[in-house]
């Protein structure tokens, strides 16, 4: 053993951390990782909790508002919502009620729109590319700068027009 080596420091830090009562997890959270065994990783939702209780929302309101999710949604839906909040880091029970409430009404898509025509539904259009007009905008910009200013030329007098001030009448 070195100098200044404690020997079994991890086993007595481990004992110790069971006699704290921060370190014990409340009844809410063990009904929580119990209704979620088996479908998301005790890690998973262990750090997940973890990032609630590093913001500055009640970790035990936290808990209390997942536990009313799975019983609305059920705890499949409520597992895969707390995986991809995890994700997307987005630490809280709003976040997974949201995910919850946007898989519960997913947006349909619609079908194309069928004319009378047949031979007009038949019809394949090109991708839509707008390169070759910023090409011609952007060329005729840098020919326009690259030109010099010219006035116009002035036109002949076709008599309609009033004397200026020079001319003798």
């Amino acid at each position: 053993m070195a100098p200044g080596q404690t020997f079994g420091a991890e086993r007595f830090e481990a004992e110790l951390a069971e006699f704290r009562p921060a370190a014990r997890r409340s009844r809410a959270q063990d009904r929580l990782f119990a209704f979620l065994d088996g479908l998301c990783s005790k890690a998973a939702l262990e750090a997940y909790l973890r990032d609630i209780a590093d913001s500055d929302r009640s970790l035990s309101r936290q808990i209390a508002e997942l536990l009313e999710l799975i019983r609305q949604y059920g705890p499949d839906a409520v597992a895969g919502a707390i995986e991809k909040a995890a994700t997307a880091r987005a630490f809280g029970a709003d976040y997974v009620a949201n995910i919850l409430r946007q898989q519960q009404c997913p947006r349909r898509e619609q079908p194309p729109l069928r004319l009378r025509d047949p031979r007009l539904n038949e019809l394949a259009t090109d991708p839509l590319s707008l390169l070759a007009y910023d090409a011609f905008i952007l060329q005729s910009e840098k020919e326009s700068d690259d030109t010099p200013g010219t006035e116009t030329p002035r036109s002949e007098s076709d008599g309609h027009e009033p004397p200026s001030g020079d001319d003798p009448l």
